[in-house]
Protein backbone atom coordinates (compact mmCIF):
# COMPACT_ATOMS: atom_id res chain seq x y z
CA UNK A 1 0.00 0.00 0.00
CA UNK A 2 2.85 2.33 0.86
CA UNK A 3 4.55 1.48 -2.42
CA UNK A 4 1.38 2.39 -4.30
CA UNK A 5 1.10 5.72 -2.46
CA UNK A 6 4.73 6.49 -3.25
CA UNK A 7 4.18 5.80 -6.95
CA UNK A 8 1.13 8.05 -6.94
CA UNK A 9 3.14 10.88 -5.35
CA UNK A 10 5.85 10.47 -7.96
CA UNK A 11 3.30 10.59 -10.74
CA UNK A 12 1.97 13.90 -9.43
CA UNK A 13 5.38 15.49 -9.98
CA UNK A 14 6.24 13.56 -13.13
CA UNK A 15 6.43 16.39 -15.64
CA UNK A 16 7.27 14.02 -18.49
CA UNK A 17 4.01 12.10 -18.34
CA UNK A 18 0.88 13.01 -20.29
CA UNK A 19 -1.23 15.33 -18.19
CA UNK A 20 -4.43 17.24 -18.58
CA UNK A 21 -2.65 19.87 -20.68
CA UNK A 22 -4.62 22.38 -22.70
CA UNK A 23 -8.28 21.69 -23.23
CA UNK A 24 -9.48 20.79 -26.71
CA UNK A 25 -11.38 24.04 -26.82
CA UNK A 26 -8.21 25.93 -26.05
CA UNK A 27 -6.24 24.03 -28.65
CA UNK A 28 -8.65 24.84 -31.48
CA UNK A 29 -7.29 27.12 -34.17
CA UNK A 30 -10.37 28.51 -35.90
CA UNK A 31 -10.56 31.83 -34.05
CA UNK A 32 -14.35 31.67 -34.06
CA UNK A 33 -16.72 33.60 -31.83
CA UNK A 34 -17.79 30.38 -30.08
CA UNK A 35 -14.19 29.56 -29.25
CA UNK A 36 -13.74 33.07 -27.80
CA UNK A 37 -16.37 32.44 -25.13
CA UNK A 38 -15.00 28.95 -24.40
CA UNK A 39 -11.42 30.18 -24.01
CA UNK A 40 -12.61 33.15 -21.96
CA UNK A 41 -14.44 30.84 -19.56
CA UNK A 42 -11.55 28.38 -19.34
CA UNK A 43 -9.03 31.13 -18.62
CA UNK A 44 -11.16 33.50 -16.57
CA UNK A 45 -8.83 33.34 -13.57
CA UNK A 46 -5.82 34.28 -15.69
CA UNK A 47 -7.76 37.15 -17.28
CA UNK A 48 -8.58 38.47 -13.80
CA UNK A 49 -4.85 38.30 -12.99
CA UNK A 50 -4.08 40.25 -16.17
CA UNK A 51 -6.57 42.90 -15.08
CA UNK A 52 -4.68 43.28 -11.80
CA UNK A 53 -1.47 43.88 -13.78
CA UNK A 54 -3.24 46.51 -15.87
CA UNK A 55 -4.70 48.36 -12.87
CA UNK A 56 -1.58 48.29 -10.71
CA UNK A 57 0.81 48.83 -13.60
CA UNK A 58 -1.03 51.94 -14.79
CA UNK A 59 -1.64 53.30 -11.28
CA UNK A 60 -0.73 56.90 -12.33
CA UNK A 61 -4.04 57.07 -14.19
CA UNK A 62 -5.83 56.78 -10.84
CA UNK A 63 -4.35 60.15 -9.86
CA UNK A 64 -5.44 61.68 -13.17
CA UNK A 65 -8.98 60.38 -12.67
CA UNK A 66 -8.98 61.87 -9.17
CA UNK A 67 -8.07 65.32 -10.54
CA UNK A 68 -10.57 65.19 -13.40
CA UNK A 69 -13.35 64.11 -11.04
CA UNK A 70 -12.73 67.18 -8.86
CA UNK A 71 -11.54 65.37 -5.74
CA UNK A 72 -8.51 67.63 -5.38
CA UNK A 73 -10.21 70.88 -6.42
CA UNK A 74 -11.56 73.63 -4.17
CA UNK A 75 -14.75 75.70 -4.41
CA UNK A 76 -14.55 79.32 -5.54
CA UNK A 77 -17.03 82.00 -6.59
CA UNK A 78 -16.43 84.05 -9.73
CA UNK A 79 -18.62 86.36 -11.85
CA UNK A 80 -20.48 84.49 -14.55
CA UNK A 81 -19.49 87.17 -17.07
CA UNK A 82 -15.76 87.61 -17.66
CA UNK A 83 -16.35 91.16 -18.88
CA UNK A 84 -17.39 92.20 -15.35
CA UNK A 85 -13.79 92.21 -14.15
CA UNK A 86 -12.88 94.66 -16.93
CA UNK A 87 -15.87 96.97 -16.62
CA UNK A 88 -16.08 97.13 -12.83
CA UNK A 89 -13.00 99.36 -12.35
CA UNK A 90 -14.26 101.73 -15.07
CA UNK A 91 -17.93 102.18 -14.14
CA UNK A 92 -17.83 101.54 -10.43
CA UNK A 93 -17.87 104.67 -8.30
CA UNK A 94 -16.70 102.87 -5.19
CA UNK A 95 -20.07 103.40 -3.50
CA UNK A 96 -23.32 101.51 -3.60
CA UNK A 97 -24.83 103.82 -6.19
CA UNK A 98 -27.26 103.13 -9.00
CA UNK A 99 -24.49 102.49 -11.52
CA UNK A 100 -22.78 99.97 -9.22
CA UNK A 101 -25.99 98.13 -8.48
CA UNK A 102 -26.91 97.96 -12.16
CA UNK A 103 -23.44 96.68 -13.08
CA UNK A 104 -23.55 93.99 -10.42
CA UNK A 105 -27.09 92.98 -11.41
CA UNK A 106 -26.28 92.60 -15.11
CA UNK A 107 -22.76 91.19 -15.05
CA UNK A 108 -21.67 90.49 -11.49
CA UNK A 109 -23.77 87.47 -10.61
CA UNK A 110 -21.50 84.97 -8.86
CA UNK A 111 -21.13 81.37 -9.94
CA UNK A 112 -19.61 78.50 -7.98
CA UNK A 113 -16.66 76.90 -9.77
CA UNK A 114 -13.94 74.39 -8.96
CA UNK A 115 -10.35 75.56 -9.10
CA UNK A 116 -7.09 73.62 -8.98
CA UNK A 117 -5.18 73.36 -5.73
CA UNK A 118 -1.54 72.50 -5.06
CA UNK A 119 -2.59 68.88 -4.61
CA UNK A 120 -4.11 68.95 -8.10
CA UNK A 121 -0.76 69.81 -9.66
CA UNK A 122 0.99 67.17 -7.56
CA UNK A 123 -1.49 64.58 -8.84
CA UNK A 124 -0.95 65.79 -12.42
CA UNK A 125 2.78 65.21 -11.94
CA UNK A 126 2.25 61.70 -10.61
CA UNK A 127 -0.16 60.88 -13.44
CA UNK A 128 2.57 61.79 -15.95
CA UNK A 129 4.37 58.60 -14.87
CA UNK A 130 1.91 56.72 -17.08
CA UNK A 131 4.19 57.69 -19.97
CA UNK A 132 6.70 55.19 -18.59
CA UNK A 133 4.28 52.43 -17.56
CA UNK A 134 1.71 52.35 -20.36
CA UNK A 135 3.74 50.63 -23.05
CA UNK A 136 5.39 48.15 -20.68
CA UNK A 137 2.08 47.04 -19.17
CA UNK A 138 0.47 46.71 -22.59
CA UNK A 139 3.28 44.62 -24.04
CA UNK A 140 3.37 42.29 -21.02
CA UNK A 141 -0.38 41.74 -20.95
CA UNK A 142 -0.58 41.41 -24.75
CA UNK A 143 1.88 38.50 -24.57
CA UNK A 144 -0.22 36.71 -21.94
CA UNK A 145 -3.51 37.32 -23.77
CA UNK A 146 -2.00 36.22 -27.08
CA UNK A 147 -0.90 32.92 -25.53
CA UNK A 148 -4.37 32.45 -24.04
CA UNK A 149 -5.89 33.05 -27.48
CA UNK A 150 -3.47 30.52 -28.98
CA UNK A 151 -4.42 27.95 -26.38
CA UNK A 152 -0.95 27.71 -24.88
CA UNK A 153 -0.08 27.13 -21.20
CA UNK A 154 0.28 30.48 -19.43
CA UNK A 155 2.24 31.44 -16.31
CA UNK A 156 0.90 34.93 -15.70
CA UNK A 157 3.64 36.33 -13.46
CA UNK A 158 6.68 34.92 -15.27
CA UNK A 159 5.23 35.46 -18.76
CA UNK A 160 4.46 39.11 -18.02
CA UNK A 161 8.00 39.95 -16.93
CA UNK A 162 9.44 37.78 -19.69
CA UNK A 163 7.63 39.85 -22.32
CA UNK A 164 8.61 43.14 -20.66
CA UNK A 165 12.30 42.18 -20.55
CA UNK A 166 12.29 41.11 -24.19
CA UNK A 167 10.38 44.08 -25.61
CA UNK A 168 10.90 47.10 -23.32
CA UNK A 169 13.15 48.91 -25.83
CA UNK A 170 10.22 49.15 -28.23
CA UNK A 171 7.38 49.20 -25.72
CA UNK A 172 8.68 52.12 -23.65
CA UNK A 173 9.00 54.74 -26.44
CA UNK A 174 5.92 53.52 -28.27
CA UNK A 175 3.92 53.65 -25.03
CA UNK A 176 4.77 57.35 -24.76
CA UNK A 177 3.73 57.90 -28.37
CA UNK A 178 0.56 55.88 -27.79
CA UNK A 179 -0.47 58.02 -24.81
CA UNK A 180 0.26 61.21 -26.75
CA UNK A 181 -1.79 60.18 -29.80
CA UNK A 182 -4.76 59.03 -27.72
CA UNK A 183 -4.70 62.20 -25.62
CA UNK A 184 -4.58 64.48 -28.68
CA UNK A 185 -7.42 62.68 -30.46
CA UNK A 186 -9.66 62.56 -27.39
CA UNK A 187 -8.97 66.20 -26.55
CA UNK A 188 -9.83 67.24 -30.10
CA UNK A 189 -13.07 65.28 -30.03
CA UNK A 190 -14.02 66.78 -26.66
CA UNK A 191 -13.28 70.34 -27.81
CA UNK A 192 -15.28 69.87 -31.03
CA UNK A 193 -18.39 68.31 -29.45
CA UNK A 194 -20.06 71.73 -29.34
CA UNK A 195 -19.27 72.32 -33.01
CA UNK A 196 -21.53 74.94 -34.57
CA UNK A 197 -20.10 75.67 -37.99
CA UNK A 198 -19.87 73.32 -40.96
CA UNK A 199 -16.07 73.32 -40.79
CA UNK A 200 -16.09 72.36 -37.10
CA UNK A 201 -18.57 69.56 -37.80
CA UNK A 202 -16.32 68.20 -40.57
CA UNK A 203 -13.34 68.40 -38.24
CA UNK A 204 -15.26 66.57 -35.52
CA UNK A 205 -16.23 63.61 -37.70
CA UNK A 206 -12.78 63.50 -39.31
CA UNK A 207 -11.23 63.24 -35.85
CA UNK A 208 -13.70 60.52 -34.85
CA UNK A 209 -12.79 58.52 -37.97
CA UNK A 210 -9.08 58.92 -37.18
CA UNK A 211 -9.66 57.83 -33.60
CA UNK A 212 -11.57 54.70 -34.67
CA UNK A 213 -8.87 53.88 -37.23
CA UNK A 214 -6.14 54.24 -34.62
CA UNK A 215 -8.27 52.23 -32.18
CA UNK A 216 -8.29 49.39 -34.72
CA UNK A 217 -4.54 49.75 -35.30
CA UNK A 218 -3.86 49.33 -31.59
CA UNK A 219 -5.38 45.83 -31.77
CA UNK A 220 -2.33 44.72 -33.72
CA UNK A 221 0.55 46.87 -32.47
CA UNK A 222 1.41 45.11 -29.22
CA UNK A 223 0.57 41.64 -30.56
CA UNK A 224 3.09 42.13 -33.37
CA UNK A 225 5.60 43.57 -30.92
CA UNK A 226 5.61 40.35 -28.88
CA UNK A 227 5.46 38.08 -31.92
CA UNK A 228 7.87 39.37 -34.57
CA UNK A 229 11.21 41.11 -34.84
CA UNK A 230 10.01 44.27 -36.57
CA UNK A 231 10.77 47.96 -36.24
CA UNK A 232 8.13 50.26 -34.77
CA UNK A 233 7.62 51.85 -38.18
CA UNK A 234 6.89 48.45 -39.79
CA UNK A 235 4.62 47.50 -36.91
CA UNK A 236 2.59 50.69 -37.40
CA UNK A 237 2.52 50.15 -41.17
CA UNK A 238 1.28 46.57 -40.76
CA UNK A 239 -1.23 47.67 -38.15
CA UNK A 240 -2.71 50.22 -40.54
CA UNK A 241 -3.08 47.50 -43.18
CA UNK A 242 -4.67 45.11 -40.68
CA UNK A 243 -7.03 47.85 -39.47
CA UNK A 244 -8.54 47.81 -42.96
CA UNK A 245 -7.91 44.18 -43.91
CA UNK A 246 -9.43 42.76 -40.73
CA UNK A 247 -12.37 45.15 -40.72
CA UNK A 248 -14.96 42.47 -39.92
CA UNK A 249 -13.10 41.11 -36.88
CA UNK A 250 -12.25 44.65 -35.79
CA UNK A 251 -15.91 45.67 -35.85
CA UNK A 252 -16.92 42.57 -33.88
CA UNK A 253 -14.35 43.40 -31.20
CA UNK A 254 -15.50 47.03 -31.17
CA UNK A 255 -19.11 45.94 -30.65
CA UNK A 256 -17.98 43.76 -27.77
CA UNK A 257 -16.09 46.67 -26.22
CA UNK A 258 -19.08 49.01 -26.59
CA UNK A 259 -21.42 46.41 -25.09
CA UNK A 260 -19.17 45.93 -22.07
CA UNK A 261 -18.81 49.70 -21.59
CA UNK A 262 -22.61 50.06 -21.84
CA UNK A 263 -23.04 47.46 -19.10
CA UNK A 264 -20.56 49.38 -16.96
CA UNK A 265 -22.57 52.59 -17.45
CA UNK A 266 -25.77 50.75 -16.52
CA UNK A 267 -24.12 49.43 -13.34
CA UNK A 268 -22.94 52.88 -12.32
CA UNK A 269 -25.92 55.10 -13.17
CA UNK A 270 -29.02 52.91 -13.08
CA UNK A 271 -31.23 51.16 -10.52
CA UNK A 272 -30.86 53.96 -8.00
CA UNK A 273 -27.29 53.00 -7.17
CA UNK A 274 -28.12 49.38 -6.28
CA UNK A 275 -25.69 48.10 -8.95
CA UNK A 276 -23.01 50.67 -8.17
CA UNK A 277 -20.80 48.16 -6.28
CA UNK A 278 -20.68 46.03 -9.44
CA UNK A 279 -19.82 49.12 -11.47
CA UNK A 280 -16.90 49.87 -9.15
CA UNK A 281 -15.71 46.26 -8.93
CA UNK A 282 -15.82 45.50 -12.66
CA UNK A 283 -12.93 47.80 -13.69
CA UNK A 284 -10.83 46.60 -10.77
CA UNK A 285 -11.54 42.92 -11.38
CA UNK A 286 -12.05 42.12 -15.04
CA UNK A 287 -13.13 45.01 -17.27
CA UNK A 288 -9.80 46.20 -18.74
CA UNK A 289 -8.40 42.72 -19.38
CA UNK A 290 -11.68 41.60 -20.96
CA UNK A 291 -11.65 44.52 -23.39
CA UNK A 292 -7.98 43.83 -24.15
CA UNK A 293 -8.66 40.13 -24.74
CA UNK A 294 -11.42 40.96 -27.21
CA UNK A 295 -8.94 43.03 -29.22
CA UNK A 296 -6.08 40.53 -28.98
CA UNK A 297 -8.36 37.66 -29.98
CA UNK A 298 -9.58 39.59 -33.00
CA UNK A 299 -6.03 40.54 -34.00
CA UNK A 300 -4.00 37.38 -33.49
CA UNK A 301 -5.90 35.05 -35.80
CA UNK A 302 -5.87 37.64 -38.58
CA UNK A 303 -2.12 38.05 -38.14
CA UNK A 304 -1.74 34.28 -38.17
CA UNK A 305 -3.71 33.94 -41.40
CA UNK A 306 -1.95 36.76 -43.25
CA UNK A 307 1.63 36.61 -41.91
CA UNK A 308 2.42 33.40 -40.05
CA UNK A 309 0.71 30.70 -42.12
CA UNK A 310 2.02 31.94 -45.53
CA UNK A 311 5.55 32.16 -44.12
CA UNK A 312 5.43 28.58 -42.84
CA UNK A 313 4.00 27.43 -46.18
CA UNK A 314 6.95 29.00 -48.03
CA UNK A 315 9.50 27.70 -45.51
CA UNK A 316 8.36 24.19 -44.58
CA UNK A 317 11.78 23.43 -43.14
CA UNK A 318 11.03 25.94 -40.38
CA UNK A 319 7.64 24.48 -39.61
CA UNK A 320 7.55 23.37 -35.95
CA UNK A 321 6.90 19.82 -34.89
CA UNK A 322 3.68 20.89 -33.20
CA UNK A 323 1.26 23.29 -34.93
CA UNK A 324 0.91 25.59 -31.97
CA UNK A 325 4.60 26.59 -32.01
CA UNK A 326 5.20 29.14 -34.78
CA UNK A 327 8.87 29.07 -35.76
CA UNK A 328 9.11 32.73 -36.70
CA UNK A 329 8.09 33.87 -33.25
CA UNK A 330 11.19 35.16 -31.55
CA UNK A 331 10.01 35.33 -27.97
CA UNK A 332 8.09 32.18 -27.10
CA UNK A 333 9.19 30.65 -23.84
CA UNK A 334 11.19 27.55 -24.70
CA UNK A 335 10.19 24.08 -23.52
CA UNK A 336 13.17 24.03 -21.17
CA UNK A 337 12.01 27.25 -19.54
CA UNK A 338 8.50 25.88 -19.23
CA UNK A 339 9.78 22.74 -17.50
CA UNK A 340 11.98 24.78 -15.16
CA UNK A 341 8.99 26.92 -14.23
CA UNK A 342 6.88 23.82 -13.51
CA UNK A 343 9.65 22.35 -11.36
CA UNK A 344 10.01 25.61 -9.44
CA UNK A 345 6.28 25.86 -8.78
CA UNK A 346 6.15 22.27 -7.50
CA UNK A 347 9.33 22.51 -5.41
CA UNK A 348 11.21 19.95 -7.49
CA UNK A 349 14.99 20.14 -7.19
CA UNK A 350 17.60 18.08 -9.00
Amino acid sequence: MKKKDKNQRLRIYDIARDGKGVSKSGAARDGSLKRFFISYKDNFGKIVSVNIFMVLGNFPLIFLIAVLSGVTKADAFLPMQDVFQNLAPIFSSGTQGAADMTLYALLGIQNQVLVHTTLSYVFYGISALVLFTFGLVNVGTAYILRNIAKGEPVFVWSDFWYAVRRNWRQALPFGMLDVFINAILLLNIYSLLSAGTFFETVMLWSTIVLFVLYFFMRYYVYVQMVTFKLSVFKILKNSLIFALLGFKRNIMALLGVLLFVLLEIVFVFSAGGVLLPFGVAAPLAVMFSTLAYMKVYAAYFKIKTVMIDPYLAEHPEEAPAEPEEEAIMHDDVTERERLEEIKKRNGITE
